[in-house]
């Protein structure tokens, strides 16, 4: 019986018949450049309530009694910047936060939603394409698109995924790993289902 064996500074590879428990490779979101919108948001609402923080024009609070003037433009600027805030960039960061990629030793995890939550997997056991988009913004930022598809299940869509290349050729690794593992286990010694030959 061959005993377990790795490359240095890696986990020890199961032996035949032994369950592996499942490691955590990797755990991505898109890239952060899609909350760029964000931020110039959040920069400009800034700027414009520091900007009008006591200049609010009169036309804005002409129909309020005088006492009440300064004090409702206070808040009616605050109440509109908090609004702006929560709406452009609060929930957009916390939607790209929510959504993330999980690679483990034995599948692939996308999981995404603030309220509901979905989640979609796909195992490397069973096997699967890896097909790769990057378009000429992907490529300047280093990311780029993945879809895994094994004809049966729901595909697993990795949108703007940072450093894809490497990314694609874990992947690669892990459903080849996965694949020998299911193969040796089902065909190494004391696997069942092993047909026997008579003279």
């Amino acid at each position: 019986m061959s005993q377990p064996s790795s490359l240095p500074g890696r986990p020890l590879t199961p032996a035949s018949g032994a369950s592996a428990p499942e490691m955590r490779i990797a755990r991505v979101r898109s890239h952060a450049r899609r909350l760029l919108w964000s931020a110039l948001v959040l920069i400009a609402t800034a700027a414009a309530v520091g900007y009008y923080s006591g200049n609010l024009p009169n036309s804005w609070t002409a129909w309020l009694p005088d006492e009440l003037k300064e004090a409702a433009a206070t808040w009616l600027l605050w109440s509109a910047a908090a609004v702006v805030v929560l709406l452009l960039v609060v929930i957009p960061y916390l939607r790209w936060l929510a959504h993330t990629y999980t690679i483990t030793t034995r599948r692939v995890i996308e999981r995404s939603g603030l309220v509901a939550r979905r989640r979609v997997e796909i195992t490397h056991a069973r096997g699967y394409t890896i097909s790769e988009k990057r378009g000429p913004l992907q490529r300047m930022w280093g990311t780029g698109d993945l879809v895994l598809s094994n004809g049966v299940e729901q595909p697993v869509r990795l949108t703007n995924v940072p450093a894809v290349r490497l990314v694609h050729e874990t992947l690669a690794d892990q459903v080849e790993i996965s694949q020998i593992l299911a193969h040796r286990d089902a065909h190494g010694p004391g696997a069942t289902g092993a047909t026997t030959v008579l003279p």
